[in-house]
């Protein structure tokens, strides 16, 4: 993240390709995520009721609060506030599978809730929307973006990875092939976090002063969404990688699937994806931290 910071600042021309990167980086690593899931658990972890009413009342029932709350440190400001909100009402479906099973987390049962996810959060995010800011902002929103990074980054990687499991299974070059790519996850998450931040870094320091409020906005919420992930997983008596899970769950937003909709608001909204994108810079470190913070308070 350093080396990319590094070089975004200095070569500013790298930005635009690496932007066109994110996409396709992402899905690798999904897809050496999804080698690691045994694809006959997944109709078993349709069936963890409880797991899936943790995860579905955190997100759309806690979070909106919480954010509501820590989104006064920028309501004086409606570009701010606009990116704020759409980052922090959607939770995650892609890189936190990734970072959920680098800490020991049920990874398997958050994919089989991802579709489930994507559709709340396609229907109440307006909805938000409107509560928060008015009914103008929704207006201005083209959805299909959801639809296209839902296909892109979980339908096709996912059916990649279920493809390759049938070959490894009768053929021992698939099995090598499945072996090397599920062993080359942290390198992609590396390149994952390399290619977000230097395609990013350079547009966000040029607007860094009118940035800096959304910081401790991001900060607070990364932080409190920690035990609240926990005591949700101790109230609802999930076992240690269900509590884990919700804890990623409950911390990691959609910032990479909601770019594409705050990028098409109207001009005066030219901040938000910005905004969006500090968002992510922030979440990453975190997101580094917690795979190392969450197994050590969240243990049997």
């Amino acid at each position: 993240m350093v080396v990319a910071a590094a070089v975004g600042l200095t070569v500013p021309p790298v930005a635009a390709p690496a932007e066109a990167a994110i996409t396709p980086v992402l899905g690798l690593l999904l897809y050496a995520t999804f080698l690691g899931v045994p694809f006959g658990s997944l109709t078993a972890a349709l069936r963890e009721g409880r797991f899936l009413a943790t995860v579905l009342v955190v997100n759309f029932a806690v979070v909106p609060g919480i954010v509501l709350v820590l989104s006064r440190i920028v309501a004086h400001d409606e570009a701010l506030l606009v990116g704020v909100l759409f980052v922090l009402l959607t939770p995650c479906i892609d890189y936190v599978l990734a970072f959920t099973r680098l800490a020991g987390g049920a990874h398997a049962r958050l994919l089989a809730m991802t579709p489930l996810l994507m559709l709340v959060q396609i229907a109440l995010l307006p909805a938000y929307l409107v509560l928060f800011v008015g009914s103008e902002v929704v207006g201005a929103v083209e959805f299909a973006p959801f639809a296209e990074a839902f296909v892109l980054l979980i339908v096709i990687p996912l059916l990649a990875a279920a493809l390759t499991q049938a070959v490894a299974a009768r053929s021992e070059a698939g099995l090598r092939w499945e072996q090397g790519v599920a062993g080359a996850m942290v390198p992609l998450m590396m390149l994952t976090l390399a290619v977000v931040v230097a395609s990013q870094i350079a547009g966000v320091g040029a607007r860094v002063g009118s940035l800096l409020l959304a910081v401790p906005v991001y900060v607070l919420f990364a932080v409190v969404m920690v035990p609240i992930g926990i005591i949700a997983g101790r109230v609802a008596r999930l076992d240690v990688p269900g509590t884990r899970a919700v804890v990623f769950s409950a911390a990691t937003r959609n910032s990479l699937v909601v770019l594409p909709l705050v990028l098409a608001l109207p001009a005066r909204y030219d901040l938000a994806p910005l905004v969006v994108v500090t968002q992510t810079l922030v979440e990453l470190i975190a997101m580094v931290v917690f795979v190392r913070l969450v197994p050590r308070l969240v243990r049997a």
